[in-house]
């Protein structure tokens, strides 16, 4: 030890030091930022009417955290994740919708010796130019010549004008629902003006192909409201819009009210390209007969069910429920009947009390579901892995608005807006990886009923609303991530 001291003991320390030396205390640890409760993250949102929200752990099967939640709200677009699962469960991920050529009487020598018909198999994703293809392999199929009559077929579903009567007639997120169904049955209508005069177009188009139609027409009237009108003239849809609401052009899709007219035009536009003249008739009184011609498979129902997740597409949701209900039933019904078999579906398979259901959209405000209902089915089905895959990533927001890409809480889920209606649902990985199911209901009813549904302008304070709960959402998966997951 002596030696090992002397070591040391050179000039630098021959000294006894002028100042005594004494270890530096470590500053006291930061305190752990205090969680707010769920109740004081609602009273901070400033939000009015009723909140609902359950989170599970999807491994355990615990509800960790509910408030309200078994009260029935109205989920607007998370019912699509319902619908998601019954058409997975009922129809399978790899479902494919067909749409077929059918030849009755055959074909001899290149000509269809009866009539040629359209079937629709209720594809969502039918489009112009799946039209376009159908009509270059008939071709290629040999046929030059149609005896009979051109027909298109519908009835695979029943027809709906509409898929919810409250909303305003030119909007195109409220269609037309039928067998066969169009670029979302929506039509493309256009404008420009030159010299003070308008010039309007209305078209099919889609990703090649932007053929004219006459099945829906439009017409400027010197008005400055309503902004649209419109009318059923039994071949067509007529449209009427306000000059002076057009200003110098533009361009926007409006609803489809004759599905079987419209696709009826498309397609025989493109027979005529490939010289196969077509007469068109109505359409036919019962399920066509004959020898299939051409078949057009759309994706598999998973990649359909996609593309409805991410855009929120009523129609899609609409015809993938309806289709689920005729097999599950063994015949086609009704939209409301089919929803009606989609709630007693959920009720049953999915284990969720009170779930009542108008239609597979969400577009219906009289839809209920209870939110810890909701939240232990995602649980439930967690482990098949069919939906989360599907679901749309939901982004976590800084408090300056912007996109945090770096947050430690990772969500893949549904969103639900109607005016003064806010929803989310999905899973949610905690920063630790811990997974979490949930669901958030927001509603003012009061505040719902106070605005025209028949208008497309937007009530007073709607916005600031639904900010509000879109803040409140954000604050409460934050929450969760700090509290069970770290």
């Amino acid at each position: 030890m002596g030696g090992a001291l002397g070591v040391l003991a050179g000039p630098a320390w021959a000294g006894a030091p002028e100042v005594s030396l004494r270890p530096r205390a470590r500053p006291a640890p930061a305190a752990p930022k205090r969680v707010p409760t769920p109740e004081e993250l609602i009273a901070e949102s400033r939000l009015s009417g009723v909140v609902s929200f359950s989170v599970v752990d999807v491994k355990a099967g615990a509800v960790l955290e509910t408030h309200d939640g078994f009260s029935g709200q109205p989920p607007a677009s998370v019912t699509k994740a319902v619908t998601a699962l019954y058409a997975l469960d009922v129809l399978g991920p790899d479902y494919r919708f067909e749409t077929r050529l059918l030849a009755e009487g055959g074909v001899t020598d290149g000509v269809v010796q009866g009539d040629l018909i359209l079937a629709g198999g209720g594809d969502p994703m039918l489009d112009t130019d799946a039209l376009a293809g159908m009509a270059a392999r008939l071709k290629d199929a040999g046929v030059r010549e149609v005896k009979g009559k051109f027909r298109v077929w519908g009835g695979a579903l029943p027809f709906e004008r509409v898929i919810d009567p409250s909303q305003p007639e030119e909007v195109s997120y409220n269609p037309s629902v039928s067998g066969i169904n169009l670029n979302y049955n929506r039509v493309h209508f256009e404008w420009t003006r030159a010299g003070g005069e308008y010039t309007v177009t209305m078209d099919a188009r889609s990703g090649k192909y932007r053929p004219d139609v006459r099945v829906s027409r439009m017409q400027v009237a010197d008005r400055s409201g309503p902004v649209y009108t419109y009318a059923d003239m039994g071949d067509h849809d007529a449209w009427t819009v306000a000059k002076g609401a057009l200003g110098s052009g533009g361009a926007r899709w409006l609803p489809v009210r004759k599905p079987e007219a419209y696709a009826a035009e498309v397609f025989a536009t493109f027979a005529r390209s490939h010289g196969i003249k077509l007469d068109v008739a109505p359409p036919p009184d019962a399920a066509p007969k004959g020898d299939v011609l051409v078949t057009h498979r759309g994706e598999p129902l998973a990649e359909v069910l996609r593309g409805m997740l991410k855009y929120s597409n009523n129609l899609t949701a609409e015809l993938c429920g309806m289709t689920a209900s005729a097999k599950r039933l063994g015949r086609p019904v009704s939209m409301k009947d089919s929803a009606e078999e989609m709630g007693r579906w959920a009720q049953i398979e999915l284990g969720m009390p009170g779930a009542k259901l108008v239609d597979h959209s969400g577009l219906g405000e009289t839809s209920r579901l209870r939110a810890a209902a909701l939240a232990q089915a995602l649980a439930k089905v967690h482990g098949d892995g069919l939906l989360k895959p599907i679901l749309k990533e939901f982004p976590m927001i800084r408090d300056n608005g912007q996109i945090d890409a770096a947050h430690p809480v990772k969500v893949m889920a549904k969103t639900g807006t109607l005016y003064f209606v806010s929803s989310l649902a999905g899973y949610m990985t905690a920063p630790d990886g811990r997974e979490l199911a949930f669901a958030i209901f927001t509603a003012d009813p009061e505040l719902r009923a106070g605005f025209d549904k028949g208008s497309e302008a937007r009530p007073e304070g709607a916005m600031t609303w639904n900010s509000r709960s879109k803040n409140l959402q954000q604050k409460l998966l934050e929450r969760w991530g700090r509290v069970y997951g770290s």
